[in-house]
């Protein structure tokens, strides 16, 4: 399932096929289109090196050279509306980066990046995991139509355990599509996703963790020249329940097209 995501300057609202849906100002995108980016710079092998109070891996809030930093950055984290679990009887959501923090990312992996282009890039960071984890709940209320649970206000819903960025491994959707692409240029696009998440999802209700793979993809830009990412969000086929899943969608999804065209309808 792909998500479309353009980032229209219309629009300054945070908010992986849906309608398209507004993102984060932007007067220019710092993420490079010509040349596919290298992944998220923040370490997202989420098993080690957490910072306990809020779940994230512990970065500096200074910078790493004050001397090669043109300007201060914003040191503020930003919630996220992604659960991470309950506490204390109320649902603790995961906490973004601070723009230092990222740069500081940026830094240690030796990615040179204008300071100026680092709000910005924390701000398409945090739409685009947004937008990730609203496809993961669409699959899950997908979900409740086959398991005992469901997703009402009052229970403890599903939340992002843990993550891992796994930015140099394809998964094999993507190397499918990268071959289709090389088999029908005209129909498939052969540009390999720029970035890779592995989430793992825990439903409370049944205690069952389930993975899901996220790859990230730049799309053309819009007309008015905003850049447009794609998501492929989907659980991983790592049991029977997720194959089931998987094929009950693809399937939906056939017949929809197949009623968009109009096949199988009497025609007089």
């Amino acid at each position: 399932m792909h998500q479309t995501t353009p980032l229209n300057s219309s629009s300054s609202c945070l908010t992986h096929q849906s309608s398209p849906a507004s993102g984060p100002s932007t007067s220019g995108c710092p993420v490079q289109h010509t040349s596919a980016p290298k992944g998220c710079p923040v370490e997202h092998a989420s098993t080690t090196g957490l910072n306990p109070l809020n779940q994230m891996p512990s970065l500096p809030q200074t910078p790493l050279d004050p001397h090669s930093q043109s300007v201060p950055l914003p040191t503020d984290r930003t919630l996220s509306s992604i659960p991470r679990g309950m506490e204390g009887g109320k649902t603790r959501t995961w906490e973004y980066p601070s723009p230092q923090q990222f740069y500081n990312a940026l830094v240690r992996k030796g990615w040179e990046t204008p300071t100026e282009h680092v709000e910005t890039m924390v701000d398409i960071h945090n739409f685009l995991n947004e937008r990730a984890w609203n496809e993961v709940l669409r699959w899950e209320m997908r979900v409740a139509q086959f398991v005992v649970y469901s997703i009402s206000p009052g229970d403890e819903q599903p939340h992002l355990a843990r993550f891992k960025g796994r930015p140099g491994e394809m998964s094999p959707k993507a190397r499918l599509w990268m071959f289709m692409g090389w088999l029908l240029p005209t129909r498939f696009n052969s540009e390999p996703p720029f970035d890779r998440h592995d989430w793992i999802v825990r439903r409370p209700r049944t205690g069952e963790e389930v993975r899901y793979v996220i790859d990230y993809y730049s799309a053309p830009p819009t007309p008015d020249g905003d850049p447009v990412f794609a998501l492929d969000v989907r659980p991983a086929l790592d049991n029977f329940g997720s194959v089931r899943e998987r094929v009950s969608v693809g399937m939906n999804d056939i017949w929809e097209t197949m009623r968009e065209r109009g096949w199988g309808n009497n025609r007089s």
